[in-house]
């Protein structure tokens, strides 16, 4: 099996992209490599803490690694320029929607996107899918 590498997007705190890379951990997925990608220096310590691999901060590290990602997870807001209070630039949302990777995305609705047509779930549960969203990639691979 070749090594997949996930990309965990987020900024702010963090505490979205830990709680990702915590469950992905859990799953004990064979050949996948956990990428923390932060648009700041506390979201991507807090997410290296978490147990991911590799960590990189900013809008550069964002950018140059969008190639090299077989599985992108975060929350909706990374496809939108300027979420995140402005910490997710232009160029990082175009780098994003433009790559080739699986993106893996939660329906976090603060950041002016409603996603209609969901079921009603908390946070926590809609990790718990995308985890098993990743482990059927993995499995079907």
């Amino acid at each position: 099996m070749n090594k997949i590498r996930i990309a965990v997007i987020d900024g702010q705190g963090g505490g979205i992209g830990k709680t990702i890379v915590e469950r992905l951990k859990a799953a004990n997925l064979p050949g996948v490599t956990i990428l923390a990608l932060g648009t700041n220096s506390a979201a991507t310590q807090v997410m290296k803490k978490a147990g991911a691999d590799e960590g990189a901060t900013g809008e550069n590290a964002i950018i140059h690694n969008m190639g090299d990602v077989d599985i992108i997870m975060g929350v909706i807001a990374i496809l939108n320029a300027n979420s995140m209070l402005g910490e997710l630039s232009p160029p990082m949302a175009a780098a994003i929607g433009g790559s080739k990777a699986t993106k893996i995305l939660l329906p976090v609705n603060r950041c002016g996107i409603q996603v209609v047509g969901l079921k009603d779930l908390n946070l926590s549960a809609y990790i718990d899918e995308a985890v098993n969203a990743v482990v059927r990639i993995i499995e079907n691979r």
